[in-house]
């Protein structure tokens, strides 16, 4: 039996992953890749956020890999908090362990290494916490921004190589944050022209607006008048870059902007 996280020596132990994903065949998949890849050790599946949640904190394994999509239930985004968030074991405060965010090489990855610089900063689990590293095949803004900021490692795309995906369990379990190419080059843009986010009056009339409601019943619905709801509207459709009620509705499924 692998020992407990606290009581091994990081040079000559496996790292300890654990599975989230809500289908059976790519957790099986997963599985049979990672028990191929030397220094690697699959210690728990779990089918659901909640199942993640409370084996994480049972096995308190090294690395969680993290589907964003988990049918019934929590998300991998509330899981991936739930997780970051763990209380730090009295086995583990004192293991003589730094949580890196930068490997310190100096080989010219200068924009990568201030996208995981920022990544890092923006929610890194704390020290004790399992390290969470979504595996998902989704890659738009608010994704990536949300599973960050619920304190995600690091966040990978179910389209890499096999040698990526074993390459970043390792840096996660180290504390060092990895991105697939495109989620850099969609966080790096972001830094670069970061758009305005929603107001929670704007989300809620976008709600009101997914019901199909219109502007009048939006404005009984929130007590609001519906010169109010107009001036919103303009504002909803400039941030998401639209011009019609169906696009907004569109473009906020799309980035899972609606509960």
């Amino acid at each position: 039996m692998t020992p407990p996280a606290g009581d091994r020596d990081p040079a000559h132990t496996p790292v300890r992953v654990l599975l989230c994903d809500d289908h059976a065949v790519v957790r099986a998949g997963l599985l049979a890749l990672l028990s191929s890849a030397p220094g690697i050790e699959v210690i728990g599946e779990a089918g659901d956020g909640e199942e993640a949640v409370a084996l994480a904190a049972a096995l308190r394994p090294d690395v969680v890999l993290m589907d964003l999509q988990l049918g019934s239930g929590i998300d991998g985004i509330e899981a991936t908090r739930r997780i970051a968030g763990l209380p730090e074991r009295e086995a583990e405060r004192d293991d003589g362990r730094e949580v890196e965010c930068d490997d310190g090489r100096d080989d010219g990855r200068d924009v990568e290494r201030d996208v995981e610089r920022d990544v890092a900063g923006r929610g890194a689990a704390g020290r004790g916490a399992p390290h969470v590293l979504v595996l998902t095949t989704y890659d738009t803004d608010a994704d990536i921004n949300r599973a960050i900021e619920a304190g995600a490692t690091g966040y990978l795309l179910k389209a890499e190589r096999p040698e990526e995906l074993f390459s970043a369990i390792r840096a996660a379990a180290a504390g060092r944050s990895t991105l697939s190419a495109p989620v850099a080059h969609r966080v790096l843009a972001q830094m670069r022209s970061p758009r305005p986010g929603l107001t929670d009056r704007e989300l809620d009339i976008l709600g009101q607006l997914a019901r199909g409601l219109s502007n009048r019943e939006i404005a009984r619905a929130l007590f609001i008048s519906e010169a109010t709801v107009k001036t919103h509207l303009g504002r909803i459709y400039d941030k998401l870059g639209v011009d019609t009620r169906a696009g907004a509705v569109s473009v906020a499924k799309e980035q899972r902007l609606l509960p």
